[in-house]
């Protein structure tokens, strides 16, 4: 059921998201070779709480798994797309490291995701991580009042797929605010026309994952992890936005 937002928990999801946001660019200032994930989720966790707010991630179940979610961030490398958990492995130069963080204040949640490079990367990855950022933003710029969320992922698979990369299908965005995940789904593909209404009040988190190769994922054995089939690099941007009467606000944008 798609549960819509009051201009109190907007205001609220923007106080939230300047939080998340300004997090987020701490962290990926904070990204370079020799550091290991699990100081970067250290780092999340004691950024998050000593502002009284919550990790939103941290042992959060998603629906159908035995398993809860044992971090504040994930943390996901080069070939890994999604829920990478954090560990004592060490990022190294030439490495994509995505930063996905969730938070919540005053009881409501934002989500937003970041890729950076480390040091020198490979030009092909560079185009990865632009076409990545431009998906997204190209998807925020779709999400207008009385379309659906079919013209979101029309507008990012066109994009995508004319640049030359490919698109996550097995993942997608999704509604945010009261919880982690809500309804609609939000895919990264579609039509214009089809899946849920755009409407006033809707909060959405939109969040493209670009591969360089095969679009087939897999999941590794820690039941979070998902990684390309073909094991070649992944982006993700992500960003929480809310539809209003006119244009889409971004909420973990920093002002």
């Amino acid at each position: 059921m798609i549960r819509l937002k009051s201009d109190a928990d907007i205001a609220t999801l923007k106080i939230g998201g300047q939080r998340q946001a300004k997090i987020l660019s701490q962290l990926a200032v904070m990204v370079k070779p020799g550091l290991t994930t699990v100081e970067l989720d250290d780092y999340a966790r004691e950024l998050i709480t000593k502002n009284g707010d919550t990790p939103a991630f941290l042992n959060y179940r998603p629906r159908g798994s035995r398993l809860a979610y044992p971090a504040t961030l994930c943390v996901s490398i080069n070939e890994e797309i999604v829920h990478g958990i954090p560990s004592k492995r060490v990022i190294k130069e030439g490495d994509l490291v995505t930063l996905d963080l969730g938070i919540v204040h005053e009881g409501m949640f934002t989500d937003s995701a970041i890729t950076v490079g480390v040091g020198q990367i490979a030009t092909e990855d560079q185009k990865l991580l632009n076409v990545t950022k431009e998906a997204l933003r190209i998807g925020i710029e779709a999400a207008l009042p009385g379309r659906t969320t079919g013209h979101i992922g029309q507008a990012i698979e066109k994009y995508v797929l004319g640049e030359g990369f490919g698109l996550v299908r097995d993942l997608s965005g999704h509604g945010v605010g009261f919880a982690v995940h809500e309804d609609p789904e939000v895919p990264n593909y579609g039509r214009a026309g089809e899946g849920e209404k755009l409407v006033p009040g809707l909060v959405i988190a939109i969040e493209p994952m670009v591969v360089v190769g095969s679009e087939d994922t897999k999941i590794l054995a820690d039941g979070f992890t998902f990684i390309t089939a073909d094991k070649k690099n992944s982006a993700h941007f992500e960003h929480t936005i809310v539809v209003t009467e006119k244009k889409p606000e971004i909420l973990t944008e920093l002002n």
